[in-house]
């Protein structure tokens, strides 16, 4: 399953899947992920380095929605999808991972 097109504006910047580039989601490639179930998330990158997620579904009376993220609630977001469309450096420059 892949992203649906999506242009939303909030607080006056235009928010669009088209163009953006994807970083991660809860579908698998094999195909076989949540998309069972009717929902699924997907993490976005703008070509000015904002951070949104869009939410679809296909349950009755749902909608889709796209919610803008500041940049540290997408890289918690980017850490709970399981399908990685890059690696967490190319997805979130200059954030640095320290041990534990």
């Amino acid at each position: 399953m892949d992203a649906r097109m999506m242009s939303v504006i909030v607080d006056g910047k235009r928010y669009r899947t088209k163009g953006a580039e994807p970083l991660a989601s809860d579908v698998n490639s094999a195909g076989n992920g949540k998309e069972h179930v009717g929902r699924n998330t997907f993490l976005f990158r703008t070509s000015k380095g904002s951070y949104f997620m869009q939410h679809q579904t296909t349950w009755p009376r749902e909608q889709d929605s796209l919610t803008p993220l500041a940049r540290e609630e997408a890289f918690r977001v980017f850490t709970e999808l399981p399908a990685k469309m890059m690696e967490h450096e190319e997805a979130f420059p200059g954030v640095k991972i320290e041990d534990a």
